[in-house]
């Protein structure tokens, strides 16, 4: 299996640490043997169709702070779209920053692999936010698969999980928590009555936050995430403009202890059901299971046989999203396998 990596930060490194240490164990149990022919970061890009030695891959970037300084491939001026239609591989994984005004680059990586024959694994949730139905019906058209299990819980498997646990039954709503800055925050408040302030300081501190938090914090990470499972899940054909969206600056000391006071926590609820979309601060009582502490995440489906079914786990991190990425691989290999 060929792989293209356009993104080389963290989960880009972190997935490329995975497959070298899993290199033994996907041939084995899988029977993939993944390559590496490319990769591009916003120095540059580094390209060899015999397959990129990971190990010097990460020393390079460590050094030199980007792919392009590969000594045998390595180009710091080209474009990265016609890398990805030209460079001979399977699949194209797209971990690139999130850009939710209009996806971009991630967007035009994915749709130029998408038209170019290969299959797309991403974590990127911009593209996904903003035209998840025009990216999976370009998949679709080209006999190639869309997967995305990185931008919703991590490492989580979150949309595994409702994909493939609950066949047979209907999903009728999606309620949880999907951001773990937000709840590590809203967590310090209550246990420490810290101010929104106070908890958003030792967040950026302890890295679960950003130097600008504007994603998290108003609820716009949340809303992506929910407009992904709102589509695959629900089968809703939604977009990133139909969330109502509140996020938690307006939480204030008064407002977590007088919640904790009747037993109650304040977590910031992303909620779809086949009407209504939205992102907002709720009241959750302790001990039900969407009272979860810290950086975790927390989902609940409701089904129309199975009643409420609720995944806890992580909901970001290198190593988790790099998780998801190699679920997703694994995945287009048995679709391979079942059509070949």
């Amino acid at each position: 299996m060929r792989i293209i990596l356009v993104g080389f930060g963290t989960v880009g490194q972190s997935f490329v640490k995975l497959l070298s240490e899993l290199q033994q164990t996907l041939q084995a149990e899988y029977g993939i043997n993944p390559r590496v022919v490319a990769a591009a970061d916003r120095g540059g890009v580094a390209v060899n169709v015999k397959g990129l030695n990971l190990e010097r891959l990460l020393e390079v970037k460590k050094a030199e702070g980007t792919v392009a300084a590969y000594p045998e491939g390595g180009q710091r001026k080209t474009s990265i779209v016609r890398m990805i239609e030209e460079t001979p591989a399977e699949v194209l994984v797209e971990v690139t920053p999130t850009n939710i005004e209009d996806g971009e680059p991630g967007m035009s990586h994915i749709m130029a692999a998408l038209r170019s024959g290969k299959h797309v694994v991403t974590a990127n949730k911009g593209p996904m936010a903003l035209a998840f139905q025009a990216l999976m019906e370009l998949a679709e058209y080209n006999g190639v698969v869309l997967r995305f299990s990185g931008c919703v819980g991590g490492g989580t498997p979150v949309i595994d999980f409702a994909g493939k646990c609950l066949l047979g039954d209907k999903i009728t709503s999606i309620r949880g928590i999907l951001n773990g800055t937000t709840n590590y925050i809203l967590t310090r408040m209550a246990e420490e009555g810290l101010s929104f302030e106070q908890a958003l300081e030792e967040a950026q501190k302890a890295g679960y936050a950003e130097a600008d938090p504007s994603m998290d914090v108003d609820g716009w990470d949340s809303a992506c995430k929910l407009v992904i499972l709102a589509n695959w899940v629900l089968k809703r054909k939604v977009r990133l403009e139909n969330v109502k969206v509140e996020g938690i600056r307006g939480v204030t000391v008064e407002d977590v202890e007088e919640a904790s006071a009747r037993g109650e926590r304040i977590k910031l609820i992303a909620y779809a059901d086949e009407e209504e979309l939205k992102v907002s601060p709720e009241t959750v009582p302790v001990g039900h299971p969407l009272c979860v502490s810290g950086v975790l995440n927390a989902v609940c489906f409701t089904s129309k046989y199975a009643g409420e079914e609720t995944v806890i786990g992580k909901g970001a991190g290198g190593m988790e999203t790099a998780s998801a990425i190699l679920r997703d691989l694994i995945n287009i290999k048995r679709f391979e396998a079942s059509i070949g």
